[in-house]
């Protein structure tokens, strides 16, 4: 598992790579164990502050181990989903760097993560329907809600794959990199990120994800509930003083 998935840790920052560039960083069980322990690290430690979700060797994803999958392994975790991502997020915030293609299972992840950079020449799809399969690892449920249903439709429907343009066209990638610059790209997006309240990140991600599913009449206090305790906390008021005294906050996660 250790060879598959290799984790750096850096300034706040943990950078998760699957590391099968010769399977095209296809899904096994191994990768999924590992990616599920590596966000599961994240969101523990107090050190850590946005994941990074990248692929070895040129490509993120090409999805699912079909050999694997022969074999009888399943790349998805009991309630939790694909790599223990696609149903069950990180509370941190997970971004991904794209670089050639992200298909089927590969693209599933991708949507599970909260913010994309990917190289101009990276490439997204879901190819399910050309085999007569469906997108069930998370793609049918999610591309709706990311982008406008007819866009999701044509994904899902053709089977065919767009570019990093086109998918930022569509809203699916917040920022396109030249080629072998999508992990400095997601590096530089993470420490904007890193650099601000924990616990502020954490909520504000929270309300974000959230709110879509909560009802119109509950949603000023659902959201009560997850900022109160961050307007009350130690690092809210060492903002504000690091603002009066026009210095960097120094950030406790309490």
């Amino acid at each position: 598992m250790a060879d598959e998935v290799r984790v750096e840790r850096r300034d706040g920052v943990m950078v998760i790579t699957i590391n099968r560039p010769e399977a095209r960083n296809a899904l096994d069980r191994a990768v999924a164990e590992g990616v599920a322990a590596a966000v599961d690290e994240l969101d523990a430690s107090d050190e850590l502050r946005v994941g990074v979700l990248t692929g070895a060797g040129g490509t993120f994803s090409s999805g699912m181990d079909l050999k694997a999958f022969l074999r009888g392994e399943t790349p998805a975790i009991e309630g939790r989903g694909l790599c223990g991502i696609t149903q069950a997020p990180p509370r941190k915030p997970l971004i991904a760097a794209v670089e050639g293609w992200a298909l089927a299972g590969g693209f599933e992840l991708v949507l599970a993560c909260d913010l994309v950079v990917a190289a101009g020449t990276a490439r997204f799809g879901v190819p399910e329907v050309k085999r007569s399969l469906v997108a069930a690892g998370g793609a049918a449920l999610a591309l709706p809600s990311r982008v406008p249903t007819n866009l999701a439709l044509e994904l899902l429907l053709t089977g065919d794959p767009v570019d990093a343009h086109r998918a930022a066209a569509m809203g699916l990638v917040n920022r396109v990199t030249a080629e072998g610059g999508a992990l400095e790209g997601a590096r530089e997006l993470a420490a904007t990120i890193a650099a601000n309240g924990p616990l502020a990140v954490a909520a504000t991600k929270a309300v974000a994800r959230g709110a879509r599913d909560w009802p119109a009449e509950e949603r000023w206090a659902r959201q009560g509930e997850l900022v109160g305790p961050v307007f009350a906390s130690e690092d809210a008021r060492e903002g504000a003083t690091a603002f009066a005294e026009k210095r960097a906050p120094v950030w406790r996660g309490r």
